[in-house]
């Protein structure tokens, strides 16, 4: 199992799960396209584009960093062309870039909604739809997106119902996808934490536990799994980051917790 030699596109990679997902890859070999915003530090948001690609450099494998606004269909075309010119090819798109804002209906700016839209649903559906004429002429071709299990249960819409229909459109694109470009030999899935991931973002949600939380290498472990599986296997699969991990023979998820022992917290919509 190994992405050695293989070319990741992966959004939002500068910090957070996207950043484990590249360096996991980047011990293989693999070259990682780290398309993101973040090209300038934040000291809210530690991490941008560069010092992602130093870490996946230092990590093994070859990097190349795009400072890209997933809303913007230009932007995301273009560095879907330096990538394939760098690396002659895509194999892999990762759909991580998400925005995220947990607040009802009357506390919702519509400026946070689009945003949440454009990045969220539209943003992926745009990067797979620039990646696939790549994708279809890949020897094993990927493409996750970080993504829930639909769930219709009004509990998941009433709290944050704009934050749930623009994820919800990363789950539908992805039924949508795998059902069109599976049977082409395309393996379009989901992967979404079994618990909450303690990522930077986390700081600006408050009333969060970190010590009831999971690191990102656990998304990213698993992420690799789907990733190294042969895609006429495992395609229009909503999966579960413990679950995969489970079934590849891990049983002792200890490692993973910011703190061991600690009730760990679920994530949303399981």
């Amino acid at each position: 199992m190994s992405l050695n030699g293989k070319t990741l596109f992966i959004t939002g990679a500068s910090r957070g799960i996207g950043l484990a997902i590249a360096l996991r890859a980047a011990r293989d070999g693999a070259n990682i396209v780290i398309a993101a915003k973040s090209s300038v530090p934040n000291p809210k948001l530690p991490g941008t584009i560069h010092s992602a690609a130093e870490a996946v450099v230092a990590a093994g494998g070859q990097a190349l960093a795009l400072k890209c606004d997933i809303r913007e269909e230009d932007e995301v075309r273009a560095a879907v062309d330096s990538a394939v010119e760098r690396f002659g090819g895509i194999d892999i798109l990762v759909n991580n870039a998400s925005a995220i804002w947990l607040r009802g209906a009357l506390d919702t700016p519509m400026k946070r909604y689009d945003l949440m839209h454009g990045v969220n649903a539209r943003g992926s559906f745009l990067c797979s739809q620039a990646c696939l004429p790549h994708l279809l002429k890949s020897a094993n071709p990927h493409i996750l997106t970080l993504a829930p299990p639909p769930n219709l249960d009004p509990r998941w819409f009433a709290p944050h119902t704009a934050y749930t229909m623009a994820k919800y459109g990363m789950s539908l694109a992805t039924i949508g996808l795998a059902a069109e470009f599976g049977p082409q030999g395309v393996a379009v899935n989901a992967l979404w934490p079994k618990t909450v991931i303690l990522t930077d973002a986390l700081n600006m949600i408050p009333g969060v536990d970190h010590d009831g939380c999971r690191r990102p290498e656990i998304v990213a472990d698993a992420a690799h799994a789907v990733l190294c599986t042969p895609a006429e296997r495992l395609s229009g699969q909503f999966l579960i980051d413990e679950d995969v991990l489970r079934q590849h023979g891990v049983a002792d998820f200890d490692g993973y917790a910011v703190k061991p022992g600690h009730p760990l917290m679920p994530d949303l919509f399981l």
